[in-house]
């Protein structure tokens, strides 16, 4: 089952013949926060800057042609028709722009990160520890790279046991420290990535 997150189905309508997908990947939430901030992106969109709705819209759409087609084909109706048209979707792309956080994960401790060194750190996640290629890392969500993160880190505590198990494994070399060590590397140095390229081809092959 693929992951479909309900905010990678945000799409912009005018009339039944033309649509505009949206999409909160990596790169768009880099790219808006480096140029505007959080804050002020919130804040503009909240009060309808025009020029910062078109950026939005222009930036986290699959298709910037029709993207630039959409806002082409309303430049000469009333705006009361724009803004009712994209007011809510936009709203909604810029909310998935941040990651949640796992119910049970606990406080960090740790110094606070700045929104770009916290999509650094998703950015190293998905293509290092994760082995996504770079485009497939910038296109991702930040959304889907801590979910297939934390399967991953799941399938590390099946493969090897966890932090848990240590009284009846004492020899376990993941535990509760060498996995936040492997979070925070961005990868697992002794991860047998080619057996996992094998058993998904098995998997994919019915085998």
């Amino acid at each position: 089952m693929s992951l479909r997150p309900a905010h990678d189905k945000i799409s912009l309508e005018r009339g039944p013949s033309r649509r505009v997908r949206l999409r909160a990947s990596l790169r768009a939430a880099s790219d808006l926060e480096r140029n505007y901030g959080f804050d002020r992106l919130f804040r503009q969109v909240d009060e309808f800057h025009y020029g910062t709705v078109r950026d939005v819209i222009m930036i986290t759409a699959t298709d910037r042609q029709e993207a630039a087609a959409f806002l082409e084909a309303f430049s000469t109706e009333p705006l009361t028709r724009f803004i009712a048209a994209v007011r809510a979707p936009v709203a909604d792309i810029c909310r998935a722009f941040i990651p949640q956080a796992d119910q049970g994960s606990k406080p960090s401790t740790g110094k606070p990160m700045t929104w770009q060194e916290v999509y650094r750190e998703l950015y190293r996640t998905a293509a290092g520890c994760l082995g996504w290629t770079p485009d497939a890392a910038w296109r991702a969500t930040p959304i889907e790279i801590n979910e297939a993160f934390t399967g991953h880190i799941a399938m590390l505590k099946i493969i090897h046991g966890s932090a848990d198990d240590q009284a009846e494994q004492p020899n376990d070399n993941y535990t509760a420290e060498r996995l936040e060590q492997i979070h925070e590397l961005g990868y697992d140095p002794a991860f047998d990535r080619a057996g996992l390229a094998a058993l998904k081809a098995k998997i994919a092959g019915g085998v």
